[in-house]
């Protein structure tokens, strides 16, 4: 049997492949990360790259040791005698915060906006959406803690979305408050989680101790039951006045701009970094499970790693998730064309002077070329196949008059271009 690819992986495939869904097309990934890039650049972002593998301790820092993620999901990579080990990233905030803290980047104007994209790594059970090297589009922005910030982060995000073809999204819109706020709420949870020790699960009876607000996003049945029993009370309740009055004017900003968001005082995010505004984006259309991606302030990150204080807040969304949400909602991706020339020799002695002009028209076109003789009715169906602007024919009259026979693919235009000629013509036909 033929070698496989590795389970929980896809293959990028071009188009015309056969049983080719919206989340294997390399050219729907390329759409996505170029209307990412589009709408973030526009907004003053900058495309970073970070390495595919980081220090397996500034993932235990960065993401929690707690996290399912580094205890049950992470990809060690290598060790080599006392190191601590390298894994592949599993998500991309920690990396961009290492960067900036070892970049010196606190040297340049803030607030700082980066994007990221690229491919993470978390061994994980297969699941529709869910894959153990999947895609993420990453925006952060570090500097500043106004809330402005964060209503512009949530906004670039819906707008993202928006111009990827998806109309039923919603924010839902949360805060965790500032340190204090979230020590009063986990003292609260405690208190109320303690007498129902037993009929937690294991992993949250290990997060009462260390973190109970965890508990609120376990995965167990019988933790969402009890939760449900107690009538928990929501974070929201617990906010101090400073975090109360930021909460209070991002929303003030999304209303303004018009971007939709429920309240939604369930949302939460469990580690000791967090502070104030968390949000999660869905889609109604998607069904029960509709988050697509989601995001938070994390001021506390960068300490957290070693480094200096420095306000942080940020989102990222998976691209397969987000392609699958497409798909369900009937998007199409926009048709892309193929070459804008392709010369095909109609005699086998004049295929190298097809492939010469051919060679020679990219310096200004996208042009490809036949690499065996036809007959004209078989170099227009190639073309169509192809999906050329223009196919260009070489015979033996062409070549003794140093011309190119061309006819538009869609319109059935004809002209004969002498070559010299041929990249003014081109160009001209592109306006």
């Amino acid at each position: 049997m033929a070698i496989q690819r590795p389970k929980g992986t896809q293959d990028h495939l071009p188009s015309g492949s056969p049983k080719l869904s919206l989340d294997t097309r390399a050219a729907a990934f390329e759409y996505v990360r170029d209307t990412a890039r589009r709408v973030l650049e526009r907004a003053g972002a900058q495309r970073i790259d970070t390495p595919l593998f980081e220090e397996a301790e500034l993932v235990k820092r960065g993401v929690g040791g707690s996290t399912d993620i580094v205890r049950k999901e992470m990809f060690t990579v290598y060790y080599f005698g006392d190191h601590g080990g390298y894994v592949l990233r599993p998500e991309g905030t920690a990396g961009i915060v290492r960067a900036y803290l070892q970049g010196g980047w606190k040297q340049l104007p803030a607030p700082l906006k980066v994007w990221l994209h690229g491919p993470m790594f978390r061994a994980e059970n297969v699941q529709k959406g869910r894959l153990r090297q999947f895609h993420q589009v990453d925006y952060e922005v570090f500097g500043s803690t106004d809330p402005l910030v964060d209503a512009e982060a949530i906004a670039l995000l819906v707008e993202v979305v928006r111009e990827l073809g998806l109309k039923q999204v919603k924010v839902k819109l949360g805060s965790i408050g500032d340190p204090e706020d979230r020590e009063a709420y986990n003292a609260y949870l405690r208190d109320l989680f303690t007498p129902h020790l037993e009929r937690l699960s294991d992993d949250s009876k290990d997060r009462l101790t260390r973190n109970p607000m965890r508990i609120l996003d376990s995965k167990s049945e019988g933790d969402q039951q009890l939760i449900a029993e107690l009538g928990v009370r929501p974070m929201l309740e617990f906010l101090g006045e400073d975090a109360a009055a930021h909460f209070a004017q991002v929303q003030r900003y999304l209303t303004d701009w018009g971007v939709p968001y429920d309240l939604d005082p369930s949302i939460v995010r469990g580690l000791d970094y967090y502070r104030r505004t968390a949000w999660e984006l869905h889609h109604e259309g998607v069904g029960a499970k509709s988050a697509l991606c989601g995001g938070g302030r994390y001021d506390g990150l960068a300490e957290q790693l070693g480094g200096q204080a420095v306000p942080g807040i940020g989102w990222a969304f998976g691209i397969e998730r987000l392609l699958l949400a497409m798909e369900a909602d009937g998007v199409e991706l926009p048709v892309s064309s193929g070459p804008q020339l392709y010369l095909v020799a109609l005699d086998e002695e004049n295929v190298p002077l097809a492939a010469k002009t051919a060679l020679e028209a990219r310096a200004y076109a996208r042009a490809e070329f036949a690499y065996r003789a036809m007959k004209p009715g078989s170099a227009f169906k190639d073309a169509e196949r192809r999906r050329a602007v223009w196919v260009g024919l070489i015979g033996s009259d062409e070549a003794a008059q140093g011309t190119v026979s061309l006819k538009h693919m869609e319109t059935g235009e004809q002209k004969v271009v002498p070559v010299g000629e041929l990249a003014a013509f081109l160009q001209k036909s592109d306006d």
